[in-house]
């Protein structure tokens, strides 16, 4: 356990019923990082009752109750915005349902603190673990979402493992209504670049747990993907009305 806290950058994991993976998974990132938050977004199977154990003997884990399930983005925000108040300028966003490497975190960290204007965007190295419907359609998402920001480095759309600056997100977030759910990894990340900040993707390995190892999916391909689908377009309209900006911006690269 990292005794040694950060006053700069934090993770952050918000959870909704995830189970005996969600324990797992906050002991595997406090092994790494200090301070480590926890938002509960309304969940209602007892897991943030272990957590909340945890917390109670150690005082770089800090858990956060939401009373009702609002959806990732939403429960991000919330925990940005406390953060945010308690003075950190960065956090890095993970899963709480074991996908996500707690190993990488120092690498993560250490580049963000490096180019502390960036966003830290994991690209997932799938293995036969991996869903080929997931990881096919996620194809389609990220062939938009490099359209919509003229293919400026974002290799992977929808990965959830990421650092992120906390102004600049939370005042891309509180401007709409929004990236308050299964939309939100996407559009944080289209939404950042318009704004400046850019892209510095890292190829992490990402797993996919069975049902008998405890993994839990909240995914509904139909639902999720209309939102997917609802949400391209909105950006694909605001990427009409920023493309003169966009082409600058690219010619100023080159």
């Amino acid at each position: 356990m990292i005794d040694d806290a950060s006053r700069t950058h934090l993770v952050l994991i918000p959870s909704y019923d995830s189970g005996p993976l969600l324990a797992a998974t906050v002991r595997e990132a406090r092994a790494h990082w200090n301070p480590v938050w926890v938002v509960i977004d309304g969940s209602t199977d007892g897991s943030e009752q272990a957590v909340e154990r945890m917390a109670r003997d150690d005082a770089g884990l800090r858990v956060l109750k939401l009373a009702a399930n609002g959806g990732k983005g939403a429960a991000l925000l919330h925990g940005l915005l406390a953060a945010r108040a308690a003075g950190y300028t960065h956090a890095l966003a993970m899963d709480a349902d074991g996908q996500h490497p707690g190993e990488a975190i120092g690498r993560f960290m250490a580049l963000s603190q490096q180019h502390p204007q960036a966003m830290i965007l994991g690209a997932p190295i799938f293995d036969a673990s991996a869903p080929a419907l997931r990881v096919k359609g996620r194809r389609v998402s990220n062939w938009w979402t490099n359209l919509e920001t003229l293919w400026n480095g974002i290799d992977d759309s929808l990965f959830g493992f990421r650092v992120y600056p906390i102004e600049p997100l939370v005042r891309i977030m509180q401007r709409q209504r929004w990236m308050r759910r299964y939309d939100f990894d996407v559009e944080a990340a289209v939404r950042l670049d318009w704004a400046g900040v850019p892209p510095i993707s890292v190829a992490t390995p990402v797993r996919y747990l069975s049902a008998e190892q405890g993994g839990i999916s909240h995914f509904n391909y139909l639902r999720d993907n209309l939102l997917l689908i609802g949400m391209h377009a909105r950006l694909m309209a605001g990427f009409v009305l920023r493309l003169p900006m966009l082409l600058a911006r690219r010619m100023r690269r080159r």
